[in-house]
């Protein structure tokens, strides 16, 4: 008797170890990568298909950008806004229908603004501007009803986490060490990490205009667009007017390339701050650790030459917070300082993601304490703060930075700017676009002149919707058999500066989670997904793929 308690001690020991490691396998029909508004479309349309699903989130919260101050949405015809993303939109319509969602505003003083089309909008019950945590409860309240399985906080193990295995993604470890096996993964991700460690070609930059025929790519040098650019000439030196002196912060000394041509550089980030002038849900902007006033001298420097538009992009979103957007030559964008971001580790990236956080608080402590700052800005931009009842487990600060362009894949066909203006057909297509093609500054340079000047801000407007190509969601096939990419899809920089919005996002993510379905019910390649079958039930789900439906 002894003799057995002790064999089946000892067998324990070897037991218990491959059962703690069996734990740490985890299966699934899909593998869905990313905590953004797509992944968590893409979830929801996996479980009304059938089919299973794990969301393994490198983010704690859910949403992405539209959960993170991105409130004001970038809408463009919402009339091709259609299946799970309309219903987001809906929700949040049922959410700002009651009453006791205006804690801090009456709902008619509100004002019903939104981006060319009404906020609130009774005739189709939806609400295209709304607060964080309004939004996130949306994503939450997704997961919740469909029993969707999330996996939070969990990184891709970038170097080695990728098996594939004859063409196709056999699993995903994190390095916490869980692996997850899957039949489809979907990268849902900002940064395309998942598409990237799959062996899939991408391009981060802007490609020359000569590459796909453009006109709008590339450096486009003296093309202004939007008001962020400077109006007056201002010296870019240390002591105006002696190039001797060196050149102010955040200037670069790289001198500017002929329009048209490519480079690596990246539209600029920043954090979509939700603010607030409610004196009892505001918390008053305070000196960041490492502040330094001399940093913001080329801003004292535009206010010295009489500009006036400090608060031009403090939408109102309700119970009197903000969506607040970057505006103007030297506003919340951190130009510059995000080139290396989108293949940087991810020690590196907390640090770009941390210098961008003090950029922006110093910027807000600037305009509020600075005496070169007009009195005038001083005294009404202290009547805003960060609100206490968004992002609490933040201090008011947004979890997520505005990641507004990373890696694009290039896949089995690539968008461009020709697609998006209508000058050249799609096919296939998997939802639509309709905004204009929005590019924020890629930097800031020494004129010929000697004067400061931004480059890189882009708004052409198309003339109608245009439709997505499901070719440029899927990888070429001798990359990758079974992975889909509905965020960093296959774009020119230029035609991704419209892709890029969050209604899209989540269109395009149910529709990667259809085909995904469609590629295991018929043991597929995506690559060979019959698209008129496809066509049929994404119009089941009331997606809008062209102006015929």
């Amino acid at each position: 008797m002894k003799y057995l308690i002790y064999s089946i001690a000892l067998l324990a020991t070897f037991v218990q170890p491959c059962f703690a490691q069996k734990k740490k396998e985890l299966a699934a029909d899909v593998i869905i990568y990313g905590g953004t508004s797509a992944a968590i479309t893409a979830a929801v349309q996996v479980v009304k298909s059938g089919k299973t699903v794990l969301v393994v989130s490198p983010d704690k919260h859910l949403g992405g950008l539209s959960s993170a101050g991105l409130g004001f949405t970038d809408t463009g015809d919402k009339s091709v806004i259609g299946g799970l993303a309309r219903e987001f939109y809906h929700r949040l319509y049922l959410h700002y229908d009651k009453s006791e969602a205006w804690k801090w505003q009456k709902k008619e003083d509100y004002g019903n603004k939104g981006q060319g089309t009404p906020a609130m909008d009774g005739a189709e019950r939806t609400m295209w501007i709304f607060e964080p945590h309004a939004a996130e409860q949306v994503f939450e309240d997704f997961v919740k009803e469909n029993n969707i399985r999330v996996f939070r906080d969990e990184w891709l193990d970038r170097k080695s986490g990728v098996v594939k295995k004859d063409g196709r993604i056999v699993s995903m470890k994190t390095l916490s060490g869980k692996t997850f096996n899957g039949k489809m993964f979907i990268d849902a991700t900002y940064e395309g990490d998942l598409m990237a460690a799959a062996g899939v070609k991408y391009h981060v930059g802007r490609e020359s205009n000569s590459v796909y025929n453009e006109k709008w790519n590339g450096v486009q040098a003296g093309v202004y667009h939007h008001k962020h650019y400077f109006q007056k000439n201002i010296s870019p030196y240390k002591i105006e007017g002696d190039p001797k002196s060196g050149l102010l912060p955040y200037i670069s000394d790289e001198p500017i390339a002929p329009n048209g041509s490519g480079d690596s550089k990246i539209q600029a980030y920043c954090f979509r701050m939700c603010l607030s002038a409610n004196p009892d849900n505001r918390i008053p902007f305070e000196k960041p650790k490492g502040y330094d006033p001399a940093k913001y001298e080329l801003l004292a420097r535009v206010y010295k030459a009489g500009w006036t538009e400090t608060f031009d992009k403090y939408d109102p979103i309700p119970n009197k917070k903000t969506d607040t957007n970057n505006h103007g030559p030297f506003s919340t964008d951190f130009i510059g300082g995000n080139y290396d971001y989108p293949e940087a580790t991810y020690e590196r990236r907390k640090e770009i993601v941390k210098a961008h956080e003090l950029y922006q608080k110093g910027l807000m402590y600037f305009l509020t304490h600075d005496p070169r700052v007009p009195a005038d800005v001083r005294e009404q931009m202290s009547q805003w703060g960060l609100p206490k009842d968004e992002f609490k487990d933040n201090g008011g600060w947004p979890h997520q930075i505005y990641v507004r362009e990373a890696r694009r894949m290039i896949g089995q066909s690539v968008m461009n700017e020709n697609h998006t203006l209508g000058l050249e057909p799609v096919s296939q297509p998997v939802g639509m676009g309709s905004y204009a093609l929005d590019a924020h500054n890629a930097q800031r340079y020494v004129t010929a002149e000697g004067f400061v000047q931004n480059e890189g801000d882009i708004g052409v407007h198309p003339k109608k919707p245009y439709s997505i190509a499901y070719t440029s969601i899927i990888p070429k096939k001798d990359e990758c058999h079974n992975l889909l990419v509905p965020v960093c899809l296959s774009s020119s920089h230029i035609a991704y500066g419209s892709i890029r919005m969050e209604p899209v996002f989540m269109i395009l993510g149910q529709s990667a989670a259809s085909a995904a379905v469609q590629a295991i019910d018929n043991q597929a390649a995506v690559q060979d997904v019959d698209y008129e079958r496809l066509r049929v039930q994404l119009l089941k789900d009331k997606q809008k793929l062209d102006l015929s439906n």
